[in-house]
């Protein structure tokens, strides 16, 4: 190793001398003043460059961005308006439809009833008529029946007087029991 250290400082002496502590270039004092020179000199230049030519692009970019944005909340406010005014005119046709709709189902309750009323009371005569009728025949039939109960009893009992005696009675007899028994 030790040779190795003898050779390299053997090549730092080829190559013009004592090896030199080199350090940080910008914190060298020697240069210092050309650095500061360029430093200006760069600086102006990119301040330039970004006055002159990027800021103007940036803020008219900007600028087409406030405006694009202000018309998008300008034409959202109108919708938002429009949309509003589509609610209302909905609910207000919704409410008339509701009205018109309530208005249609009492016409259609009241014509309803007003059929059914003069139905009932057509059926209610053509019942009483029937009825009317119905009662005229069997009261018809009932004096009809009641007249032939006379004749009826009046066999019958002549039959029964003449079964148990043995001879028929006389006609006068049983009219006149068949009498004494009505009253």
């Amino acid at each position: 190793m030790a040779q190795a250290a003898q050779t390299t400082h053997a090549t730092t002496e080829a190559h013009g001398g004592a090896h030199e502590d080199v350090g940080f270039p910008p914190f060298k004092t020697e240069t210092f003043a050309g650095q500061v020179i360029w430093l200006t000199i760069t600086f102006v230049l990119l301040y330039t460059l970004i006055s002159k030519l990027v800021l103007p692009r940036l803020s008219g970019i900007i600028e087409n961005r406030r405006v694009t944005i202000a018309g998008d909340l300008d034409e959202a406010a109108a919708m938002k308006s429009r949309a509003e005014e589509a609610g209302a005119a909905y609910e207000k046709a919704l409410a008339e439809a509701k009205g018109r709709a309530q208005s249609l189902a009492q016409d259609a309750r009241a014509k309803a009833a007003t059929e059914t009323d003069a139905k009932r009371k057509t059926l209610e005569a053509d019942l009483a008529k029937r009825l009317a009728d119905f009662e005229a025949t069997i009261a018809q039939k009932k004096t009809a029946a009641m007249s032939n109960v006379r004749g009826i009893a009046h066999e019958t009992a002549t039959a029964i007087v003449e079964r148990l005696t043995g001879k028929a009675p006389a006609p006068q007899t049983v009219e006149a029991a068949l009498d004494q028994s009505k009253a």
